[in-house]
């Protein structure tokens, strides 16, 4: 807290001028029981009074000792009021609501001997809202804010350590951010940055020891005024160290005389108005080209940055200026400064190189690891500003690994003229070099120059010495199989008896050489994912075995899980050890046990009569007494009856009592009584999420292609539930379940069965309603989960505190006001309702019905109030609760704190700034940050002590951490994150859901367990505990910069560990979290980058294999013996053995790679579930085809990876939470995934038909699959896709797609899809004032010249390059007869450029008809459409023309014909990419300039000025469009004829959904024989309904196109099958 006037004299009350003597742990917490003295808590104090029990209220002045001052008034423009919300400033005081009581803050009342009251505190915090200009509310929010910090801290340790360590841990302390800060900025060099009288940064020659003890002497109540200051930042809060020098700069002017004897109070809002007045603007850049939070950050972490800064003089206030700085820009070069890996590449030859060879060859690895070094540094060198004089240590850095990279290579170009031991130094002098790159960072070498740089970006925690052992062990690679035999062979073969016309023999006869070059590559490729195979190895080797470790395996007995599980709810839940006593064990366990029996009761999860066989009884004794009677669920020694009638087989509730009981195994920390935890928040960022289902979405089909409803389909997924579900309701409406044990049939109930109800009243309907909420993906699920803290909370109170009981004992009212002051003082619960204010009707009933359901909800949100007229509106963040009163006027609820930002706080991609404006309302010193999609569990939360405990702060030293000495007991470093695991209940929605479920159980447990152990948990899930303190000081709770920080938990947790925070891993605690299908969760680059590496291992083999095949198809091989010897007699032959043996280790090594991404899946699974479960699912993901989902979603992240850097435009993608039920039709499902997936795919199926034609092997069978589900995984995954109705319907649809918008605007069409799949590299114009733009179009940039000319020209032009030498190879040899074939350059040049030469023809003679004859026809609306089918009809027909000349001119050849395409598709391509990357300028927002192409209509169009040049433009654009247009038409219709002969099997479509949707559900149902037959999987997916006109009308549509299609097809293959007859 700042200091209050008078500071420099000695005060009584200030525990920094009087550090306390050493004293112990209160007495009461030092052992885990006690007799509780309740009467400050719960004395009989419940009255009427309902106000604030401190002076912050609405019409109460500001004043202080003295009085001198008085509430605000001032005629300056910058005074306003804020008409005060509540009557408290206690975020925990209700209104209405229960109550009022003595004192809000229990453990910081009067009687607990605290160095300061909060009525002192409120004087601070009003003194420093006067001198600064804080706003009112902001500052009531901020107070209450650090009185619950105090009360939290206090009610473990004694008040004057609570106010020291909280002080340490915000300003002064060892690990504090701001005194890391100071010191890093060399700030105790100069101690007056702020001051007028400071010229500058002057360097004071003084020990380190010497700056500590000056810094300790300095140390004063400054906490106060480092949260007023935090409480108003806003997005400053995203950058630390400039708030780090906002609050040095507000408290030097704080202690100056001119600040103390000023008398006016400042303006509210001046500091909002001055010290960060953010006028944000949006700009079109992406963030490599923006000035980033951290960009800005790193100014404020050396003193040169600092320098850089203008203060005003002057002035009262110091704000900042900036000068003109060079900042950092990012690109793709930061991988190699970042992840400048080591790598060794060792060839072993088994039969031609020497000894010397050998040993110099696999000392070639240290020369590759010092490439990669030397690459980094050079890299380094670009984003370090060397006009700060510190490049020196790259320098040396650069030329030490200079001579490195000679000693390590030199001596390999001469190693045949040495002898042996060379080479042997030579490898050792590599392996010593590896070593030491490995383990030194580069960062290390030869210094670093400021002392920012490891403070702010490498504070690592130190590890213990098994972790370090660890962690250097999974480090350790294996090498990928060498190639050397091919190498061999192939670097001394030259290629005889070849020529071309043109180029004679200069390219042929090196053929070989370029297919080896191709061949390392591959090598290379493999190579890392070799070492992907090893890292997911030794991920399941330590996991597992620290799961054993821990105890946390199905093969613990019965006995040690089961039947000790009340002995250990009772040691390791409650902390309650003396009053056993005079209760019990058993009595208190029960207690805890029934309520969780009870709590699934309620959710449906059991039956009355799994409860009754669950629950503690109370009995008759043989002497009369009552006993309490364990259920047989705990004396059950051998485990047979746990499927039996304990509860539903495979059930929810089997898995949460499952995982509870075993987790209880594990060692836990000692929890904490009640009133003794910390106070904690769980804070949940809300956008549009789903909050409450509506009745018409869970009972009706979604649209035509839904075949099933929402209620439906959750009553298959649950039907043991919705079975309870429906006897509760049958109970509750005076039904009788027993009925149905008497046989009568359920049909009598059909509406309650049905939706769950009789009758249409809401309290049924509403009901139903929650049901089904609770088994989707809402928000009322996530609230209703994470409200069992309160419940558990309650709970835990209730049971150690009997007195509690019997003082309120008759008084049940009293006693729940009681349990709930307790819940409400150690747990708030906040969602970040960013849209809240602009809330339809529905979503605004469904948020107020979660506000009277749980009043103690806290809703942040943002609000907009309009400003004067030609101003930007005012926006703020409001907090209302359950209890806040309703404005009769408005509607509306009164806020509980109003505070105003200093601009629109959503700059980022939104969940992050969301997440950020609400933080200011926390309460506590812990944090748990919950997505709108998660659940939680009563089992769970009461291991809420247990986990708060992994912090590691509840025995805190009593030393003060500013003594001389004091502080070396607070050298730890703090946990920052503490990890939980992650139950994905989306599991069982279907194929998709459970490969996502899989990837997080293994990523969330597994990967999370084993990296946690050795240091390298750099992430944080969002079940996760945060250190609200640490986490807070240092940048908040997330990563925002807009288009950078997609993923902002993660880069959140690299933050909070790159600046000494540890991050913990715990296994004993979960949530429940869903996800919706094709959303997976990744945790660190080098994932995303093995997804790339294994879609290039894809294509480079590819390629790889097209080289091959050309050498095995026009070569003569050479045949050998059983040991690999070439026979003799076999004259010109070519010995290319050993290069095919390496295609098939290749491939093997590939599809060992794909199977063992399985295997942390199945070993989890084995380990938690056993060995059936394991089988079954690994099975069930199989069965699914999900190898198929597998390849494609890698080639998604891969490519979205790649397109984002290098064209930029990454953003956050709000994900669905619903059930993907519905339909999706061919054209939407082409048009999303063409560009990702399927051109590519179809590419690589080219490159295999080649090689299956010249080299055909078995093993290429596996690429086959791969490589197809590139092109048809988002079929196969689509409901329904193959029903054969619905796939003449696509056809039509498909072909209407590819033909409309060019008459009128369509929202769909194929020209739309192309134009918006050109803006990545052309962008859009900015949009004309009062002209409407279309609703897909964005604010998208041009790419880039330089990502335009190496991803658009270069590597296109390069690889059409590559296959035309491919082609020529192929064509230099002589025919039969002898004779030297035509230039094969000419031949491929005239059928690559003549389509595009034909459409360009067609082009300019439409243009002209259009032009002149347009005019003329305007009374025809058609006349564009008529004009433009013509001519992309020609252009399908020249297409296809030249096809058939080429096919002609091979001669039939099949393989020289797919070559030959092969090369055509590359040149072309370049040829498109060309003309779209050079020569067009950006796109228009509308699509006036298509349909005044085809019409012939310029005028009138919007285009202003370049009206003159457009249509020269869209004549370049119309080409390439021809083109692109009869590519996929031809590409749809093979992806139909693949499609089309599953829809001809009868029954498939129906078996194919089946294996969609529900598959766990066929499991469940061969297990069962108690579910109806109308409950059935089979009997869920049924027709749509369609009117007797609609039937009609579709028949038609299916007879007339699937004429049409037959004939298409039919044509289609005509062009190939018919080739010989032609020729006759």
């Amino acid at each position: 807290m700042a200091a209050r006037p008078g500071y420099e004299q000695p005060d009584p009350r200030n525990p920094f001028a009087n550090p306390p003597q050493p004293q112990q742990y209160p007495q009461q917490y030092q052992q885990r029981g006690r007799d509780y003295d309740a009467e400050s808590d719960i004395s009989d104090q419940y009255g009427s009074r309902n106000e604030s029990t401190a002076h912050l209220t609405g019409g109460s002045p500001y004043y202080d000792h003295s009085g001198q001052y008085d509430s605000y008034n001032s005629d300056d423009g910058h005074a306003r009021r804020y008409a005060s919300s509540v009557n408290s400033h206690i975020s925990g005081t209700l209104q209405p609501g229960p109550a009022g009581y003595a004192d809000p803050y229990p453990a910081w009342s009067a009687d607990k001997q605290i160095p300061i009251s909060y009525e002192e505190i409120e004087d601070i915090f009003l003194d420093l809202t006067q001198k600064f200009g804080f706003q009112r509310d902001s500052m009531r929010n901020q107070f209450d804010f650090l009185m619950h910090l105090l009360d939290s801290r206090a009610s473990r340790m004694s008040p004057g350590q609570a106010l020291l360590t909280l002080h340490a841990d915000y300003i002064g302390g060892q690990h504090a951010n701001y005194r890391k800060w100071y010191f890093a900025a060399q700030l105790n060099l100069d101690d007056a940055v702020g001051q007028s009288q400071n010229p500058g940064l002057q360097r004071l020659k003084s020990s380190l020891d010497n700056a500590l003890n000056r810094w300790r002497n300095a140390m004063n109540n400054m906490t106060g005024l480092y949260l007023l200051c935090w409480g108003e930042a806003g997005n400053v809060r995203f950058v630390p160290e400039c708030l780090c020098f906002i609050f040095k700069c507000a408290d030097d002017y704080y202690r100056s005389p001119e600040c103390q004897n000023r008398t006016e109070p400042v303006p509210e809002g001046v500091y909002l108005e001055t010290a960060v007045d953010g006028k944000f603007v949006r700009r079109e850049k992406d963030h490599d080209r923006i000035i980033g939070y951290d960009d800005v950050n790193q100014l404020f972490w050396y003193p040169e940055g600092l320098a850089r800064i203008v203060l005003q003089d002057n002035t009262p206030q110091r704000f900042m200026k900036f000068s003109r700085i060079e900042w950092e820009r990012r690109s793709t070069a930061h991988l190699l400064v970042n992840f400048n890996l080591y790598w060794v590449y060792a060839p072993h030859d088994k039969q031609f190189p020497s000894a010397p060879m050998t040993w110099s060859a696999t000392a070639l690895g240290g020369a590759v690891s010092t490439s990669i070094m030397l690459l980094a540094t050079l890299a380094e060198f670009f984003y370090i500003p060397t006009t700060w004089n510190n490049a020196s240590h790259l320098t040396t850095r650069f030329a030490f690994l200079l001579v490195i990279l000679a000693i390590t290579a030199g001596p390999t170009v001469y190693i045949a003229k040495f002898p042996l031991y060379l080479g042997v130094a030579q490898f050792c002098v590599s392996v010593v070099v590896t070593l030491a790159f490995g383990i030194i960072p580069s960062g290390r070498m030869f210094g670093d120059r400021y002392m920012a740089s490891q403070t702010f970006t490498a504070s690592y925690p130190d590890l213990p010495r098994s972790a370090r052992l660890a962690s250097f062990t999974e480090s350790y690679f294996f090498l990928s199989s060498s190639f050397s035999s091919p190498i061999a062979v192939m670097a001394r073969t030259t290629v005889q008896g070849c020529n071309d016309r043109l180029l004679g023999s200069i390219l042929c006869s090196n053929q070989i050489n370029f297919t080896l070059a191709i061949m390392y590559v591959m090598d290379l490729v493999l190579f890392f994912l070799d070492t992907y195979l090893w890292y997911i190895i030794w991920i399941v080797v330590f996991s597992i075995g620290r799961s054993f470790g821990l105890g946390l395996s199905i093969w613990t007995p019965w006995k040690d899980v089961y039947t000790r599980l009340p002995k250990r709810i009772y040691a390791k839940l409650l902390a309650t050890a003396e009053m056993e006593v005079k209760y019990k064990p058993k009595v208190l366990v029960s207690q805890i046990w029934n309520a969780i029996i009870i709590s699934m009761y309620r959710e449906h999860l059991l039956s009355i009569d799994n409860v009754q066989r669950l629950l503690y009884h109370q009995t008759d004794g043989p002497d009369g007494r009552r006993t309490l009677r364990a259920p047989p669920f705990f004396t059950n020694n051998d485990g047979n009856g746990f499927k039996g009638n304990f509860f539903p087989a495979g059930g929810e509730a089997e898995r949460r009592i499952s995982f509870f009981a075993s987790s209880l195994t594990t060692a836990i920390p000692e929890p904490l009584p009640v009133d003794a935890m910390p106070t904690f928040t769980v804070l949940v960022p809300h956008y549009s999420e789903k909050i409450l289902l509506s009745l018409r979405e869970i009972i009706r089909e979604e649209d035509h292609n839904t075949r099933v409803t929402q209620l439906e389909y959750l009553k298959q997924l649950h039907p043991v539930e919705w079975d309870n579900f429906v006897k509760d309701t049958k109970i509750l409406a005076e039904e009788h379940p027993e009925d149905d044990e008497k046989g009568i049939s359920k049909s009598d109930d059909l509406p309650f069965y049905c939706i769950g109800f009789k009758t249409a009243s809401p309290e049924y309907t509403l009901r139903t309603r929650i049901w089904a909420s609770l088994r989707a993906q809402t928000l009322y699920r996530t609230v209703s989960g994470m409200m069992n803290y309160s419940k558990a909370i309650k709970l835990l109170y209730r049971v150690e505190n009997p007195d509690v009981v019997q003082m309120f004992s008759g008084n049940t009212d009293r006693l729940e006001r009681e349990l709930e002051r307790m819940a409400r003082r150690k747990f708030k619960f906040v969602i970040s309702m960013q849209r809240f204010a602009k809330f339809n009707k529905e979503e605004r009933e469904n948020a107020e019905f979660l506000l009277r359901a749980y009043p103690d909800l806290q809703i942040a949100y943002l609000d907009e109030e309009p400003g004067a007229k030609g101003s930007d509106p005012k926006l703020y963040s409001v907090l209302i609760d359950g209890h806040s009163e309703i404005d009769e006027v408005t509607g509306k609820r009164r806020p509980k704190f109003r505070i105003e930002l200093p601009g629109n706080p959503i700059l980022g991609d939104g969940k992050s700034d969301n997440q950020n404006h609400a933080i200011v309302f926390y309460r506590g010193e812990y944090l748990q940050l919950i997505d709108a999609n998660q659940d939680n569990y009563l089992e769970e939360c009461l291991k809420i002590r247990n986990i708060l405990g992994e912090f590691e702060e509840y025995s805190i030293s009593s030393q003060s951490p500013y003594a001389q000495w004091g502080h070396k007991e607070f050298k730890r470093a703090p946990v920052a994150i503490v990890g939980t695991r992650e139950y994905i209940f989306s599991e069982n929605i279907g194929v998709l859901g459970d490969i996502a479920a899989g990837k997080e159980q293994t990523f969330g447990t597994m990967t999370a367990r084993a990296l946690a152990w050795i240091g390298g948990k750099l992430h944080y899930g969002h079940p996760d505990f945060l250190n609200a303190t640490f986490m807070t000081t240092r940048g908040g709770v997330s990563k925002a910069q807009k288009g950078l920080h997609l993923n902002e938990d993660i880069f959140a947790g690299m933050n909070a560990f790159g600046r000494g925070g540890r991050i913990k891993h715990s296994e004993y605690y979960q949530c429940g979290k869903g996800h919706r299908f094709l959303t997976f969760y990744y945790g660190h680059p080098g994932f995303h980058i093995n997804n790339i590496l294994v879609i290039y291992s894809i294509q480079v083999f590819m390629v790889t294999l097209v080289f091959i095949g050309i050498l095995n198809k026009q070569l003569a091989i050479c045949k050998v013996d059983s040991q690999g010897n070439v026979l003799g007699g076999q004259g010109g032959c070519y010995n290319l053995i050993p290069v095919f043996d390496w295609v098939r280790r290749c491939i093997i090594s590939i599809f060992l790679v794909f199977i063992v991404a399985f295997l942390p899946l199945f070993l989890q699974e084995l380990v938690e579930r056993g060995t059936g479960m394991a089988l079954i699912r690994l099975g069930k993901h199989f069965l699914s085809l999900s190898p198929i989902f597998e390849v494609f979603s890698t080639q998604i992240y891969s490519q979205a990876i790649l397109s984002n850097l290098t064209f930029g435009g990454a953003r956050y993608i709000a994900t669905g939470r619903g059930f993907a039920t519905t339909r999706i039709s061919f054209t939407i499902l082409y048009s999303r995934f063409a560009g990702p997936s399927i051109y590519m795919g179809m590419r690589n199926l080219l490159f295999l038909l080649y090689a299956t034609l010249s080299i055909w092997i078995p093993h290429l069978i596996y690429f086959w699959f791969s490589v197809l589900s590139l092109c048809i995984a988002p079929f196969i995954f689509n409901p329904h896709q193959f029903s054969f109705t619905d796939f003449i319907i696509d056809y039509r649809e498909f072909l209407r797609w590819m033909s409309r918008g060019n008459s009128r605007t369509k929202a769909s069409s194929w020209y739309g899809y192309c134009r918006l799949s050109r803006t990545m590299i052309t962008g859009y114009k900015k949009k004309k004032l009062g002209h409407p733009s279309e609703k897909l179009s964005g604010d998208v940039p041009r790419a880039p010249w330089r990502a335009v000319v190496l991803s658009e020209i270069i590597w296109p032009v390069c690889f059409a390059v590559l296959f035309i030498v491919a082609y020529m190879f192929v064509k230099s040899f002589p025919d039969r007869d002898g004779n030297q074939p035509p230039s094969p350059l000419i031949r491929i040049a005239i059928v690559a450029v003549g389509p595009i030469v034909w459409n360009a023809t067609v082009l300019l003679v439409f243009f002209f008809i259009s032009l002149f004859l347009g005019p003329l026809m305007v009374s025809w609306a058609k006349f564009g459409s008529v004009i433009a089918a013509i001519a992309h009809l020609m252009a399908l027909v020249g297409i296809i023309a030249f096809f058939e000349f080429f096919w002609f001119l091979e001669l039939w050849d099949a393989s020289h014909a797919v070559l030959g395409v092969i090369t055509i598709i590359a040149i072309q391509r370049a040829i498109q990419k060309i003309l779209i990357g050079v020569f067009l300028s950006r796109e228009f927002k509308h699509d006036e300039t298509n349909r005044a192409w085809w019409t012939g209509k310029w005028y009138g169009r919007g285009l202003g000025s370049s009206a003159m040049s457009q249509p020269a433009r869209e004549f370049i654009v119309k080409i390439v469009e021809m083109s692109l247009w009869s590519s996929d038409f031809l590409l749809g219709h093979i992806l139909l004829i693949i499609l089309t002969p599953p829809t001809l099997i009868p029954f498939f479509d129906r078996l194919h959904s089946t294996m969609l949707c529900e598959i766990i559900s066929i499991i469940i149902f061969l297990s069962t024989d108690e579910i109806s037959v109308w409950l059935r999987p089979s009997k869920q997916i049924r027709p749509p309904l369609f009117s007797t006109k609609q039937k009609r009308q579709r028949r038609w549509i299916v007879f007339k196109y699937t004429i049409l299609y037959i004939i298409v097809v039919a044509l289609l293959a005509s062009l190939i099958v018919l080739r010989k007859h032609l020729t006759c």
